[in-house]
């Protein structure tokens, strides 16, 4: 029952956001980077976790670039397709990205391997089609980020449109919340009793 709801979800959604036009995407993409570079937990971090858009995700790269030239560490994930698992690996330079079989972007498997027991700062960018008000999301299905998100002690930022959050979206028990919301119009905290990310509860 969970898991239709959430690909009726899902399709409804991903429609809408194929049929916004290029000028208005691009304009709530640059208001989100614009808000997220100024947040505290992004001045303050030294590690900048984030993902490699693809054509139907909000366009993050201004964030990458940015805390590349504030010599911030900046990761992006590898996934393994057969363990719905992932690693996210430091990159210099945003050419090191490379286009997988599955046409997404992702730092060569031998560039440095983020630990997140390391000491230091540390902010994730989290992609999702919709969130709802506490900070539960839908991405695609696979559960990649809920499996890392579970053992993550930074600040979590979950990337989204305004009008794409829900006031509750259904939830599975393995599904994890992220600590704050980031639109095109600004920040929302979001609010849960029942939070079930590890040291977030």
């Amino acid at each position: 029952m969970i898991k239709k709801q959430k690909d009726d979800i899902r399709e409804e959604y991903r429609e809408k956001r194929r049929n916004m036009n290029a000028e208005e995407r691009f304009k709530r993409d640059s208001a989100i980077c614009n808000a997220a570079i100024g947040l505290v937990s992004f001045r303050y971090a030294e590690y900048v976790l984030l993902y490699a858009p693809t054509a139907e995700e909000i366009d993050v790269m201004p964030i990458a670039r940015a805390a590349l030239e504030k010599g911030k560490t900046v990761l992006f994930p590898r996934c393994d397709k057969k363990t719905h698992t992932m690693t996210y690996h430091s990159v210099k330079s945003l050419d090191e990205l490379v286009i997988d079989s599955y046409g997404i972007a992702e730092p060569p498997e031998t560039n440095p391997i983020y630990d997140p027991s390391e000491i230091g700062a540390a902010v994730c960018f989290v992609p999702g089609l919709v969130y709802d008000k506490a900070g539960y999301r839908l991405g695609y299905g696979k559960g990649f980020y809920d499996r890392y998100l579970s053992g993550f002690s930074g600040c979590t930022i979950g990337i989204v449109y305004s009008d794409y959050i829900l006031p509750v979206v259904p939830r599975g028990r393995f599904d994890v919340t992220v600590d704050i919301l980031l639109t095109e119009k600004g920040v929302r905290v979001t609010k849960d009793d029942k939070k079930t990310r590890s040291g977030k509860g």
